[in-house]
């Protein structure tokens, strides 16, 4: 029996689109609610009653709420979508599900969001993740180099969603010199985008003809003005991702900037961690490690029980990472992801500036740390020098807990 539900989202939501062309293929029913309003709807008691973090796509079905696009997407998915009958097919699903939303959608959103005029340009981090944004094409090509699709003879939910967390980046910033190297994916994509399904929903996608200037801000700082003006104004583009709704543009000034430098050097050690064998990294972060200026501090997820699909798990991990792009300068973690489906935990190490908690500096910080509970450690303690090792080398007994996958925050 097809999937039923109401779709809240605002037009041209890419992560929307991924559940409406899956219900293309399906043929589930998803009526996208007409009357809604972002930053109104979306901020009502209704709505947040049924869906607590208030982001969109939101899908109300009759089995119950659900939210987190590639969920939603999932649900309105037949079986052939989701891998048939074979379940390497279906692992390779979820695989490729997992490396578009922790791999590319941060990188892309890093890359497009400022083009688009809802965040402030930073070029550092835009050409950081243009560079990372490099080397997932490259391993999507070498991938698609024999493959039509990227799992079996057909399209399936991969194709659809990775396809949607892409298509931006060949809108906005992808121009004929940058795709130049990726023949395969170029193929897969518009071999995606001209299926009917896709069409009836992202429409002739016009791909990016110019050069994008990165580092370039097109937000608007805010006037300071005696009256008082409404507060509601019109944006300059609608926002791109599930959490990025209202997305405000963020102030020049860094929230470290109130604690002392100290002479730890992240970005040197970010660099040392990544071109050398944890073996050398770890000794070299506490030869480097500055403890006077600097802190160490546990942070476990308070509701293991909410956690599901292993891939979904992950992407708490990544929107989290992203939502704190701007403390990286500042900040470096590991975060790992215990156990298995429906059996699973999340854990990390952070090491930043100063000695506070570091969230409570930015309001925009703090849309995931509630739901952490935090500890700060002594850098002295035998316990602390060994979850270090453990979290840094993603190796070790970690309490008992089996090593599912981790992520680094640099």
């Amino acid at each position: 029996m097809a999937a039923k539900g109401k779709l809240y989202t605002y037009p041209e939501n890419f992560r929307a689109a991924k559940a409406l062309i899956a219900a293309q293929y399906s043929g589930a029913q998803l009526e996208v609610v007409k009357d809604f309003v972002m930053g109104k709807t979306n901020k009502s008691p209704d709505f947040l009653q049924k869906f607590p973090l208030g982001k969109v796509p939101a899908l109300e079905s009759a089995e119950g709420p659900l939210y987190e696009s590639n969920a939603i997407a999932y649900y309105a998915a037949n079986d052939e979508l989701k891998g048939g009958n074979s379940r390497y097919n279906q692992a390779q699903v979820l695989q490729w599900l997992s490396f578009g939303e922790s791999e590319v959608v941060p990188a892309a959103m890093t890359i497009v969001l400022p083009l688009l005029g809802i965040r402030e340009a930073d070029k550092q981090a835009q050409e950081r993740a243009a560079n990372e944004l490099k080397n997932l094409l490259c391993i999507l090509n070498e991938y698609l180099l024999s493959r039509t699709f990227l799992v079996g003879e057909r399209v399936t939910l991969t194709d659809i969603c990775l396809v949607c967390n892409l298509v931006l980046l060949y809108k906005q910033y992808l121009d004929p010199a940058l795709r130049e190297p990726y023949v395969n994916v170029n193929r897969w994509f518009l071999t995606c985008i001209n299926q009917p399904q896709f069409k009836s929903v992202l429409g002739e996608v016009k791909l990016c003809s110019e050069p994008a200037k990165l580092g370039v801000s097109k937000v608007q700082p805010k006037k300071q003005e005696k009256q008082e003006k409404p507060k509601q104004q019109a944006k300059a583009a609608e926002p791109a991702g599930d959490e990025l709704e209202d997305a405000p543009a963020k102030p020049s000034k860094d929230p470290f900037d109130v604690f002392p430098k100290g002479n730890f050097n992240m970005d040197d050690f970010k660099r040392f961690y990544s071109n050398n064998s944890e073996d050398l990294s770890v000794p070299y972060f506490w030869e480097k490690f500055d403890k006077e200026n600097y802190s160490i501090w546990y942070c476990e997820y308070k509701y293991p029980e909410d956690l599901t699909l292993t891939f979904m798990s992950c992407n708490l991990i990544s929107g989290m990472f992203q939502r704190l792009d701007r403390m990286r300068k500042n900040a470096f973690a590991s975060m790992i992801l215990f156990g298995e489906d429906h059996k699973s935990s999340i854990s990390g190490i952070w090491v930043w500036r100063g000695h506070e908690l570091a969230f409570k500096l930015s309001e925009d910080w703090q849309i995931d740390y509630e739901s952490y509970e935090w500890k700060k450690l002594d850098p002295d303690a035998p316990e602390t020098k060994k979850l270090v090792e453990e979290y840094f080398k993603w190796s070790g007994d970690f309490g008992g807990k089996k090593f599912n996958q981790g992520k680094i925050f640099k």
